[in-house]
C-alpha cells in the first residue's frame, strides 16, 4: 500500500468531528502553500506582466469602481 493509499484510507475511517477537523487543517495548508507560492512569483518577477496590464489597463480608463 502506497503512503497516499495509507492516508486515503485513514481519511475515510475518521468520523465527523475528526474529518471537519481534519477538513479545516487541510484547508488552512492549501491557502498557506498558495500564498507561499504566490509571494515566491511575485518576487521573481512572475507577475510582473500581469501588474503592467492591469495599470495599462487602468490608465486608458478601461476599468470601473467596483
Amino acid at each position: 500500500m502506497t503512503k497516499l493509499e495509507q492516508i486515503e484510507k485513514s481519511v475515510t475511517e475518521l468520523d465527523k468531528q475528526e474529518f471537519e477537523a481534519f477538513s479545516a487543517w487541510f484547508e488552512a495548508l492549501q491557502a498557506e502553500r498558495w500564498d507561499r507560492q504566490m509571494e515566491a512569483d511575485a518576487a521573481s518577477g512572475k507577475l510582473d506582466r500581469f501588474v503592467e496590464k492591469a495599470l495599462a489597463d487602468f490608465r486608458a480608463g478601461k476599468t470601473r469602481p467596483l
